[in-house]
């Protein structure tokens, strides 16, 4: 039961309490009472193969919320429409999604990369008071540089 994955989870956790990191805090935890519960083996394929998607789903969900209640509708989108702050935002989500997408192709063809992410972002949070803003937009700033970096090398 007590092998090198749950040991690199311990050492995860006690980063993400030592960070203050609530996210990769629930992560680790949730994924430690799976394996301690005796689920891993049949969790971890399906969670590996959807979570991203799930992910992204909750993601997608929070941010229409304030649609659904009402907090923004047709006059704050053509009151917007009008900022030219507006406008750079607007150019920035679409970005961002681009970069996103990037991400979860490289996340995809290398989960190693994985490891490599998380501790970047632990290391911001606790070092440089950054934010977690998790692994897809990282994974897809990764995957532009690593291109970038192909292609003036070959």
């Amino acid at each position: 039961m007590f092998n090198q994955a749950t040991l690199f989870l311990i050492i995860l956790l006690l980063i993400g309490f030592i960070a203050k990191n609530q996210s990769l805090i629930i992560a680790v935890a949730v994924l430690l009472v799976i394996k301690l519960v005796g689920l891993d083996s049949k969790l971890f394929p399906t969670i590996h193969s959807k979570g991203i998607n799930w992910g992204v789903t909750i993601i997608t969900i929070a941010v229409l919320v304030p649609i659904a209640t009402g907090d923004i509708g047709f006059k704050q989108l053509q009151d917007a429409a009008k900022s030219s702050y507006a406008w750079i935002a607007l150019g920035a989500g679409i970005a961002v999604a681009l970069i996103a997408k990037s991400g979860i192709h490289l996340l995809a063809e290398d989960p190693h990369i994985t490891t490599a992410l998380v501790f970047g972002t632990i290391l911001a949070v606790a070092l440089f008071k950054g934010v977690a803003v998790g692994p897809l937009i990282g994974a897809g700033i990764a995957y532009i540089a690593m291109r970038v970096i192909s292609y003036f090398s070959s």
